[in-house]
């Protein structure tokens, strides 16, 4: 377990508590309540306290905080950067309500000039709550000058979560920041707080009702994390393109399951390579499939040369759907893997393509997840997994730093596992035993691979979303699905994952 997050990851962290149970409104006055009693223990309520609030997250901790002390009978001021009807936290917009119902007792003051200065220069103690985690750049007008205003008080200087002005990832400063006496910064201590300590003064961490347990299961923060933003300007390939490798004279489906699932994630273009009778079944099912004829019955060492114009063209490659086990087949991937490691391509490992890897097994030298059952997994390791799911996660995670690589191992949980990190996965239903689910799976993931996103923050997406998708067309079909029943999911639960949350109550 990390003792530092980054900002995107405790977003994550925090949409993902929403989902668990724990609301963004319940850890606002956790948080707020913590600047309260941090002010309470140092200040008795004959001190003058003014907050500075952003119109954000961190804005509504201030808000929270500001009411606790009236409670308590303190003289408080809010100085708010911007007009209260713009503020954009749903949280922060209750927040404020409240505050506002007791302004015969507080004085609110709405800064959207920067000519508004308000005179608190009598204000013991001083309260920073503009912008809170994920804050970028050089501040703007008013929150600019309201910093300038903040740095020229005497009065005590408490920071809320981070020092407006200070880059919670790297430590920097743009053209300004607040310099803090004291810093309560929530959950844990952020990536940047160690190189402002000129900003940030005391450091303290403080609980705001967010187990740490949380952060080790899967949620929608984790799709958050992969989306990539869409922009006018883009083009064809910017969003990445994907080799799917599979097929046989047996099976043709699944390397056609794995590349419309790979489509719905959003990359660009996808490129279904099979050998040449099966290729021509899968250009059958859609168009929308770009199929590869591969030279034979089942794919063989002569089928490498063919692919090297695809392998430099594409970013990442799942390699294993409906693959079979023929000895030139397993010839085919122990020589193609060492080619998609010479041209420096992610690779995904799956089914048949996993069995066939079993046989020569060594770390790979490119990013790469494996994704199997509980049964392949046997296979590649030679040894069954524990009955226990901590003791699963301990082996898994053991074999992980072994090859150097991510696991993601079906079951009714799936365990994620890389090297250095865990979560375990509870989407998904009993319906999703039918063939298929799996291909579905690796088409998602591998999609995310190709949008150069991280393989363990892939593999973590990829198995919420899959499980999701199941878990919507068993709400409205029941059990009695089919793989291509997920296909139409896809998109719904990249743009709406929170919409899961319905579908688990």
């Amino acid at each position: 377990m990390k003792f530092q997050v980054s900002s995107r990851e405790m977003r994550a962290i925090e949409t993902n508590a929403e989902y668990f149970g724990v609301s963004l409104l319940q850890l606002m006055e956790n948080a707020g309540r913590n600047v309260t009693q941090e002010i309470v223990e140092r200040f008795s309520n004959s001190k003058k306290v003014v907050f500075f609030c952003g119109l954000g997250g961190n804005g509504g901790d201030g808000f929270v905080a500001a009411r606790h002390l009236l409670a308590q009978g303190y003289s408080v001021r809010v100085v708010l950067a911007g007009k209260s009807k713009d503020i954009n936290h749903s949280a922060a917009v209750q927040n404020w309500n409240a505050l506002n119902m007791l302004s015969d007792r507080v004085e609110l003051i709405e800064v959207f000039d920067s000519s508004i200065i308000p005179d608190v220069s009598t204000s013991d103690v001083v309260v920073d709550a503009l912008l809170g985690t994920g804050s970028k750049g050089k501040l703007k007008a008013p929150i600019l000058q309201l910093v300038e205003v903040i740095n020229s008080l005497k009065g005590f200087k408490i920071a809320v979560d981070v020092p407006t002005g200070v880059d919670t990832d790297t430590g920097e400063v743009g053209n300004c920041a607040v310099r803090a006496d004291l810093t309560l910064t929530f959950y844990k201590s952020k990536t940047g707080l160690d190189r402002a300590k000129e900003f940030v003064g005391v450091l303290k961490v403080c609980d705001i009702g967010l187990p740490l347990e949380f952060e080790n299961f899967t949620g929608p923060g984790d799709i958050n994390l992969v989306v990539k933003q869409r922009f006018s300007e883009a083009h064809k390939g910017v969003f990445g393109r994907l080799l799917v490798i599979g097929g046989s004279s047996v099976f043709s489906g699944a390397p056609a399951l794995a590349s419309m699932a790979a489509l719905r994630t959003g990359v660009d273009v996808v490129y279904t390579a099979a050998p040449k009778k099966t290729a021509q079944t899968i250009s059958s099912i859609s168009p929308n499939l770009i199929t590869v004829k591969l030279d034979g019955d089942n794919l063989n060492p002569n089928n490498v040369a063919e692919l090297e114009p695809y392998l430099a063209n594409v970013d990442a490659v799942v390699l294993g759907p409906g693959l079979g086990l023929e000895n030139e087949t397993c010839e085919f991937v122990r020589l193609f893997i060492e080619r998609a490691e010479t041209a420096g391509k992610a690779l995904l490992l799956d089914a048949d393509g996993l069995k066939a890897f079993a046989t020569f097994k060594r770390p790979l030298q490119v990013p790469v997840v494996f994704t199997p059952h509980m049964g392949e997994f046997t296979t590649l390791i030679g040894q069954c997994l524990p009955e226990k799911l901590e003791e699963r996660v301990v082996l898994m995670q053991k074999v992980a730093k072994e090859m150097a690589a991510v696991f993601l191992v079906k079951g009714k949980v799936d365990i994620i596992c890389s090297p250095e990190r865990v979560k375990l996965n509870f989407t998904g239903n009993a319906g999703m035993t039918v063939g298929g689910t799996g291909d579905v799976l690796s088409g998602i993931v591998g999609g995310l691979l190709a949008q150069k996103t991280d393989v363990f923050e892939a593999s973590v997406a990829g198995a919420f979303v899959n499980g999701a998708c199941g878990d919507f067309v068993a709400s409205k079909i029941g059990f009695h699905m089919c793989a291509t029943d997920l296909l139409d999911m896809i998109p719904h639960v990249f743009s709406n994952p929170m919409g899961h949350l319905k579908v688990r109550q």
